[in-house]
């Protein structure tokens, strides 16, 4: 199947999930993270802010404070639009819109960590498969951000999503970054 018709019919199945099932879903993604070698040893873990019925983390950024570890999020960069940064994510940090309309931190450089100093990422995505293949929005940000990564190799990638988003097959692209897994609310896919 075409990559452009999967992305509409995945998100189409995420956005039917009622505000309960959402809810329900980002509690136990949340547990079930923050019960996993991956998080217990990670210090700076990067994350999102959901948008378009992804599964909600930010529970998983309360984790993350309570545990004394840094929150980051993605920015994307002002100058190039293919460019995304990791930024410092606190409680107090403000945020705005981005041109997708999805919030993020507003821009601060000293707040900017390289991408080869996070521990964990916790990526959002709109579809996947067991071999730990991700398709996202089309954008190619973290592909991008993240092309240096070996498997197993930190930073370490891990795919949050609902369950009903995962796939037997997920087409892939030579350019696309594997994941070494992907977390549901129900369960944890090690690739």
């Amino acid at each position: 199947m075409e990559r452009a018709t999967l992305r509409k019919q995945l998100r189409a199945k995420r956005n039917s999930l009622s505000d309960v099932e959402q809810n329900l879903a980002a509690v136990d993604i949340a547990n079930l993270v923050a019960s996993q070698p991956f998080f217990e040893q990670s210090k700076n873990i990067a994350l999102y802010l959901a948008s378009d019925g992804e599964i909600i983390p930010e529970m998983i950024a309360d984790k993350i404070w309570q545990l004394g570890k840094t929150c980051f999020l993605p920015v994307l960069d002002s100058v190039d639009p293919k460019k995304m940064h990791f930024q410092r994510y606190t409680a107090d940090t403000l945020l705005s819109d981005n041109r997708f309309g999805i919030p993020e931190p507003v821009f601060n450089p000293n707040d900017v960590v390289p991408v080869e100093q996070l521990d964990l990422v916790l990526m959002p995505l709109t579809g996947f498969d067991e071999q730990g293949n991700r398709l996202g929005m089309g954008g190619g940000f973290y592909d991008r951000a993240f092309s240096f990564v070996k498997a197993g190799e930190k930073p370490w990638l891990i795919g949050l999503a609902h369950e009903c988003q995962k796939m037997p097959k997920i087409p892939v692209e030579g350019w696309d970054v594997p994941m070494l897994g992907v977390v549901t609310d129900r369960v944890f896919y090690r690739s």
